[in-house]
């Protein structure tokens, strides 16, 4: 029934969204045949002017054309993703270290789950890929705020609108549990909610290059403020009582997130330790996270990406797509993204990194208490798989080839 509504509202929200599919359905099969006996790829999406180097900064010119190069126009979502709701998220890094998916490119969707994985995976490049401008928006005010925090106290003080006065201030060394103590009971200010919201945007024009529509600019203080009003209490929102109310109850909130373990107990988001969230900033700085507003089942975004990819020489080390693929399988455009999964440039360490919704159904990867779990698969494997028809279903999907979070 779920399901069932979601479709709905994607259709009453958007209802030439089929058809608009349509005139290529058949270029896609035939990209597909050709890349079944070594044939061309479809034409090449927007791509860099020239090869970018591995390290340094790309210029805040360059950073703000490959957003609005790349970026497909905005598409509907029924949720506010404040913050991720995959509350195991910490169980998938000691697999992600045994498998050594490590540097190279990443490849992301949703908020700031993607610095945790940033941070343990390091990459050269990371490119985040959300069908909401919203969402985009929101990346472009989590850069403004690791451009002006030097530390991780500095960017919940902005991040929350509190101030960092009084007693028992935390240091740039201070142990998380530590800071999320103080930032528990210090108090909002609205005045500085305002200052900040303004440096913010006024960071993301001068100093990103990046041009903020009226749209853009409501989008940046209706999730700016929901950080000010909820603070560690800001969740995943799904819309309505029923889903858990404003402030997602049933979902975990900010402070769940970060001090989140895995099976042995590690934390592991990027605001735990001070070197990972120094990693994630510097690459900001570098202008090496690049967000852009993309369908994974559309025609452009991902095929940019993974061409922007091949230009330049990145090997892509991790794809992570949350249980966006349950979604493109609801809606027949699975097809879709497994072309343009194909664009993109692998070896064989190269994983998809998952939240698998189990659907009630009992998967040996489910971590009790948990509404989703986190899997990885060779992408490799996945498209190997895919070309032999073992997925007709998210179910088989996430039942085949899957290595669990679960490790011992």
């Amino acid at each position: 029934m779920r399901n069932l509504l979601q479709r709905t509202r994607w259709r009453l929200r958007f209802p030439d969204w089929e058809s608009h599919r349509r005139p290529w359905i058949a270029a896609v099969v035939a990209v597909a045949l050709l890349l079944a006996a070594g044939g061309a790829a479809l034409q090449s999406p927007p791509q860099a002017r020239s090869a970018a180097s591995h390290t340094g900064t790309i210029p805040a010119a360059e950073f703000s054309r490959l957003i609005q190069d790349f970026s497909e126009e905005g598409g509907y979502f029924f949720s506010d993703n404040f913050t991720s709701n995959e509350s195991a998220y910490i169980y998938i890094m000691k697999p992600l270290e045994k498998y050594g998916s490590t540097g190279g490119a990443y490849v992301g969707v949703g908020p700031e789950q993607n610095f945790t994985y940033i941070a343990h995976i390091r990459p050269k490049i990371a490119f985040i890929v959300d069908i909401r401008r919203q969402a985009i928006v929101q990346h472009l005010m989590y850069k403004a705020i690791f451009h002006l925090a030097a530390d991780r106290a500095q960017f919940l003080s902005i991040l929350f609108s509190k101030p960092l006065v009084g007693p028992g201030l935390p240091q740039p060394d201070t142990a998380i549990e530590g800071i999320l103590k103080y930032f528990s009971t210090a108090r909002s200010s609205e005045e500085a909610y305002r200052s900040n919201l303004a440096r913010i945007e006024k960071t993301i024009r001068q100093d990103f290059r990046f041009p903020l529509t009226t749209s853009d600019r409501q989008d940046l203080a209706y999730v700016f403020n929901s950080f000010y009003r909820g603070d560690l209490r800001t969740a995943f929102r799904m819309p309505g009582d029923n889903y858990g109310g404003y402030w997602g109850a049933r979902f975990p909130n900010l402070a769940d997130l970060i001090l989140a373990t895995d099976g042995n107990g590690r934390m592991g988001n990027f605001l735990v330790l001070k070197s990972d969230y120094e990693f994630v900033r510097n690459l900001h700085e570098q202008n090496r996270i690049i967000p852009v507003v993309g369908d994974f089942g559309g025609a452009k975004a991902l095929a940019a990406v993974g061409s922007y990819l091949r230009q330049n020489g990145y090997i892509l080390s991790a794809f992570y797509t949350s249980n966006v693929e349950q979604f493109l399988f609801d809606g027949r455009a699975f097809p879709y993204f497994v072309s343009n999964v194909r664009k993109m440039p692998i070896n064989e360490k190269s994983v998809i990194i998952r939240a698998a919704r189990m659907g009630g159904r009992l998967h040996p990867g489910y971590i009790p208490g948990h509404r989703m779990s986190p899997l990885l698969e060779y992408v490799s494997v996945f498209l190997k798989d895919y070309d032999a028809g073992l997925y007709p279903d998210y179910w088989s999907l996430i039942t085949t080839h899957y290595i669990s979070g679960r490790q011992p």
